[in-house]
């Protein structure tokens, strides 16, 4: 079992200590001067909480809290100055908060290394006694190929099964059950890891995701390193086993999303494949246009509105984290049993690029028609067959769908060297309760990331 470093349960206890010490040192120069105490302590405080603040922001937020800061900081340090006449006291308030604040920043570490070096969330398993390794040697540009998984999964006593042009997944995985895997994976990209994990879902089997496909969205909300694909053969082994949900839409499993609307048309162009964003901007103007077919997707918002049109339905397996800050675009969790349900409207494409530019600036801006919330299932209808993208794969499905949640269903499995938390749920933990954060570490337990 893996524990907080002594190096971060130090820097924990500088980091709570400096506050304190900077405050003593305040109040023994100013005691005989109550009202410039009382100044200096306002701005002190001041100061403090708008820098917790803007570590848990981003973008212009950020920079604000940031200015106030230093402002209040700094006017704290000028009264104390003021009023003793020193300038090493100066320095030595300056070399404190900079301390401390570097301090906060080592003892709440959030990249991969100090993930990798804390306890991997989830349950001691032990190695598999039967395990089989599906493999797609195309997805991701070839990285079965590139990694020698092949050899790697040998190596390891996992028996590989490599697609070969023809072959039905779902119809090895099942067979891969059949023959007395009690443990299968998935190397591949995220549409077929929903059909593995489906088949070790439905006979109650343990599944590795390991991320040889191009975005490997599962696989980053599962807190693996997706740059150590090799690695996350380790899962097979001794390792940590954690229940998380599965999506339904009608009978199709999905582990990220499914869209309908503007973007599971643009997928279902032949040219996507191959150009993403030039196929999305050669298509939006015709969807967006003056002449342009209102979309025919029917469904009921949360406050009971039906709506006859929407540009864009998100329905994912748990919620993704869509505000500003960091973390974007990332699940906090996947096993809260609840399908995360977005549908929005845009009256021009000048809408969809702000709604682009303002995520990709950390900004929270969203057009009028948008509408976002969670529930344990969803219907969408129409009167023709639906153009939807299952976790990025082109499908067509006859309406009314019905999109469901399946709680904790499938038991997947986390190598123990594995950062564990997605970009939202490793987050830096959000105002005052850094403080918290920082006496749990403090005292040698591990931080539980993802749950505030």
């Amino acid at each position: 079992m893996k524990s907080v470093p002594l190096g971060r349960r130090v820097s924990a206890v500088v980091a709570l200590l400096v506050p304190v010490a900077v405050l003593v040192v305040l109040v023994l120069v100013l005691l005989r001067r109550p009202l410039v105490l009382t100044g200096a302590a306002l701005c002190f405080s001041l100061g403090v909480g708008a820098a917790a603040f803007a570590v848990t922001r981003t973008g212009l937020l950020r920079t604000l809290a940031m200015v106030l800061a230093v402002a209040a900081l700094a006017a704290s340090v000028a009264l104390a100055v003021g009023a003793v006449g020193s300038l090493l006291l100066l320095g030595a308030m300056v070399g404190l908060i900079v301390a401390g604040g570097a301090a906060t920043r080592h003892a709440l570490g959030r990249d991969i290394r100090s993930l990798k070096s804390s306890p991997t969330p989830g349950e001691p398993v032990g190695p598999a006694a039967r395990p089989v390794l599906l493999m797609n040697p195309r997805s991701g540009g070839g990285k079965v190929e590139r990694f020698d998984l092949v050899e790697e999964a040998r190596r390891r006593g996992i028996e590989p099964v490599v697609l070969a042009p023809g072959d039905d997944l779902l119809q090895l995985a099942e067979q891969a059950v059949a023959g007395g895997a009690d443990v299968i994976g998935m190397a591949g990209g995220d549409g077929s890891q929903a059909l593995v994990a489906g088949v070790a879902a439905a006979n109650g089997v343990g599944f590795v995701c390991v991320p040889a496909g191009t975005r490997n969205h599962l696989a980053m909300d599962l807190g693996l390193d997706r740059g150590d694909v090799a690695g996350a053969l380790d899962a097979f082994g001794a390792a940590v086993e954690r229940r998380i949900d599965l999506g339904m839409a009608g009978e199709r499993v999905f582990v990220n999303n499914a869209t309908a609307g503007l973007y599971a048309k643009i997928v279902q162009s032949p040219a996507y494949r191959e150009r993403k964003v030039g196929t999305a901007l050669e298509l939006l103007p015709t969807m967006l246009g003056p002449g342009a077919t209102p979309l025919d997707l029917r469904f009921t918002g949360p406050d009971g509105t039906e709506h006859t049109s929407a540009h864009l339905i998100l329905v994912s397996n748990d919620r993704y984290e869509l505000g500003s800050g960091e973390g974007f675009g990332s699940r906090r969790r996947i096993d809260a049993g609840n399908l995360g349900i977005v549908a929005a409207t845009f009256r021009t494409s000048g809408e969809i690029a702000r709604l682009i530019e303002s995520e990709a600036a950390g900004r929270s801006w969203r057009p009028p028609g948008w509408v976002e919330w969670a529930d344990a299932s969803f219907r969408l209808d129409s009167s023709q067959p639906v153009e939807i993208g299952i976790d990025g794969e082109a499908l067509v499905l006859d309406p009314p769908i019905e999109f469901r949640v399946h709680p904790r269903a499938l038991r997947v499995r986390i190598p123990h060297g594995a950062p564990g938390y997605s970009p939202a749920a490793a987050a830096p933990t959000r105002g005052w309760a850094t403080v918290t954060a920082l006496l749990r570490s403090a005292a040698g337990r591990p931080v539980a990331l993802g749950s505030s």
